[in-house]
């Protein structure tokens, strides 16, 4: 089965317009069996996003269409593809509550999520790290080093890892490496890796899957997956399921990468 875990929606409001419609015809049209709609998740009321254009995630009042327009094309497709419902949650230090209250209310009309680590709790502000260069610098500047970032980013991912987030809690871990994003001109630490063993033990003792996020290959600073090959191998080893997600902003974006990740780890 061809399965792609991780994708974006209109209701994205950093991403296209491109209606569902376009994104289920793209998957039809390559052959996929499965596909989940994973739209940022909106972010906790009491959090400031650190983002210029306060984007980062969907609009809380914009939810209940989200939802509803999914279960409208799952219907319709229901014969050609297996459509998801899902949502890419984010992980953000100090709001565990409020996440915990959004997945009790809303978790359950949800069939397949993702807990993604985007924002650092930095001594001073708390960083957006994937959203550019500039941003990533001002995190360094704010931890005090590269190196720091780096440790603050797995220690937060561990986080997310051991996170209560109540029966709802996403049961995939999304793009793992994202740190990595900009490492072509931030080279990341000699060590950077070294977390990694110890974090994919986490993973499979608390039997979370793991997205294979093949966006940063579209990325000119990273030109890798999340998590690279041998991380990915890594896991798989260990008896971590990784499964394979676009993470498709427009419809084109589809499948992008597939033909560049290790199939022989994936599901599906």
């Amino acid at each position: 089965m061809k399965i792609d875990g991780h994708i974006h929606t209109p209701y994205c409001p950093h991403g296209t317009s491109d209606p569902l419609k376009a994104y289920v015809e793209e998957a039809l049209k390559q052959g996929y069996h499965s596909m989940t709609f994973t739209e940022h998740a909106p972010l906790p009321p009491s959090f400031l996003d650190p983002v210029p254009d306060k984007d980062s995630g969907m609009d809380l009042r914009l939810l209940e269409r989200y939802i509803q327009d999914i279960e409208q094309i799952k219907k319709e497709y229901q014969r050609d593809i297996d459509i998801l419902i899902g949502l890419e949650v984010d992980y953000i230090e100090g709001y565990e509550q409020e996440t915990s209250d959004f997945l009790s209310k809303y978790g359950s009309r949800l069939d397949d999520s993702i807990l993604s680590v985007h924002f650092l709790k930095g001594p001073v502000h708390y960083h957006c790290i994937d959203f550019s260069e500039s941003a990533f610098q001002g995190a360094i500047d704010d931890f005090g080093s590269l190196e720091k970032v780096y440790h603050a980013y797995f220690r937060t991912l561990e986080k997310s890892i051991k996170a209560d987030l109540g029966p709802y809690k996403p049961a995939r871990i999304g793009h793992m490496t994202l740190v990595r994003k900009f490492h072509h001109h931030f080279p990341s630490p000699a060590d950077w890796d070294a977390p990694i063993s110890a974090l994919l033990e986490k993973v499979k003792q608390g039997r979370y899957q793991l997205d294979y996020n093949a966006a940063g290959y579209f990325k000119p600073a990273c030109l890798e997956s999340y998590p690279p090959q041998r991380i990915a191998r890594q896991a798989y080893q260990a008896g971590i399921e990784l499964i394979y997600g676009s993470d498709a902003h427009k419809s084109k974006g589809i499948g992008q990468g597939f033909d560049r990740i290790d199939h022989t780890l994936t599901t599906g």
